[in-house]
């Protein structure tokens, strides 16, 4: 069986890999002429982590990725409001990785290359179109060339063109009104250098977190940040562009940040590159799969930023469409791989819209008005530790 994937993105290039364990025969078709390793910081969460050790890219994640030991929930004035394990001390049988998007990304694009062929992926194809019948699918790029397959994955992103084809009637992506500035920033490394901490509230949040072990190794850490501010009138979705330089003054919202092991408004400020993105997703479909065509990744279920789960539940999808296809026929797997991914997905985005674990900083807010407030006094370990273990079911991580 021949499959087609388009987008050699994250979740694109881990099917490629995935299937062709599995014995398939895969063709990788990416958009751009050139693939540069964009991007910053992302999360490969312990479930998603496993799939990849499976594949034998275990020593390769750990010479470029941190390890996170923890993600840490505090509030503006830097208490702990509670801290949630993700190693392998931890229980879980995969470490969680912070890494670069970028170097993720040619770490699998190199793998696919070197098992696959050096042809294996080819740039320049931008699909347009797909026509498909009962036997083969004929895919049209927008140079007019054509390629025929068995099987065609739209994992093709955001704005996937598959996905319009499949649902020519969708409307325009979700947006709720929160604006993001991201970046990172070569420094000395905070806490134990492995951390993670979220701060803030629904209205101003702050992310950061280290993503480069080659860094580590030199004594110093590569700390990528998030920075999040709620609208009255946010902008429009549509003009969303994740190469947007950022302006800076967000950082205003930010002056009040009293981290005890980092200072984040010298972090902001050091930050030679600052990008500007409004957080969207797009509503669930009720379908990804017409015959001989399904969809993967942000292409099937873009979501919020929140759980450090977009990256990890594209890899999810990969591993599971390689089971299904596998003693299938392939419109038979492509509705079996749908049947297992879509409901999972769909609840994660939905979650994602109401914080998801994140929910733990607003019951914070509500309750700690200034540095001298005590958490523990406030919020019962108990009622912190629903939130967690809740998401955890909801992402399919659980120790």
């Amino acid at each position: 069986m021949k499959i087609a994937i388009a987008g050699a993105g994250i979740g694109g290039l881990t099917a490629a890999l995935c299937l062709h364990r599995k014995g398939f025969e895969v063709e990788v078709f990416e958009a751009v002429e050139s693939l540069q390793p964009l991007g910053v910081g992302i999360n490969v969460m312990p479930h998603a982590s496993g799939i990849l050790h499976g594949l034998g890219l275990g020593d390769s994640l750990d010479d470029m990725a941190i390890r996170t030991r923890a993600i840490e929930y505090r509030t503006r004035f830097g208490h702990l409001i509670q801290s949630d394990p993700r190693s392998v001390e931890a229980g879980f049988d995969y470490p969680q990785y912070s890494v670069h998007r970028g170097e993720l990304q040619f770490m699998l694009l190199d793998a696919v290359r070197s098992r696959l062929g050096a042809g294996a992926v080819t740039l320049g194809k931008a699909i347009a179109a797909f026509t498909q019948d009962r036997h083969s699918v004929c895919a049209t790029f927008a140079d007019g060339a054509i390629a025929h397959c068995d099987l065609l994955i739209g994992a093709d992103g955001f704005r996937s063109i598959v996905r319009r084809q499949l649902h020519p009637q969708e409307g325009p992506a979700h947006y709720e009104g929160t604006m993001m500035w991201r970046g990172a920033n070569l420094q000395p490394a905070f806490a134990d250098g492995r951390t993670m901490f979220i701060a803030g509230d629904h209205n101003v949040k702050f992310v950061c977190y280290p993503i480069s072990a080659r860094a580590a190794r030199d004594g110093n850490a590569l700390v990528n940040w998030v920075a999040e501010v709620r609208h009255d009138q946010p902008r429009a979705a549509d003009e969303a562009d994740w190469t947007r330089e950022g302006d800076r003054d967000f950082i205003a919202s930010f002056l009040g940040f009293q981290m005890p092991d980092i200072d984040i408004v010298q972090l902001l400020r050091n930050t030679q590159k600052i990008t500007q993105y409004p957080m969207i997703d797009r509503d669930p479909l009720s379908w990804w799969t017409q015959d001989r065509v399904s969809l993967l990744g942000d292409a099937a279920h873009p979501m919020y930023p929140i759980g450090a789960n977009g990256a990890s539940q594209a890899i999810l999808d990969a591993h599971v469409l390689s089971e299904a296809l596998a003693g299938r026929d392939g419109p038979e797997g492509l509705l079996a791989y749908e049947a297992i991914r879509r409901p999972i997905t769909t609840n994660v985005v939905l979650n994602n819209r109401k914080s998801g674990p994140e929910r733990v900083l607003d019951i914070a807010a509500a309750r700690v008005k200034g540095p001298e407030d005590r958490i523990e006094d406030l919020i019962s370990a108990a009622e912190l530790e629903e939130v967690a273990a809740s998401y955890r079911q909801v992402a399919g991580f659980i120790r």
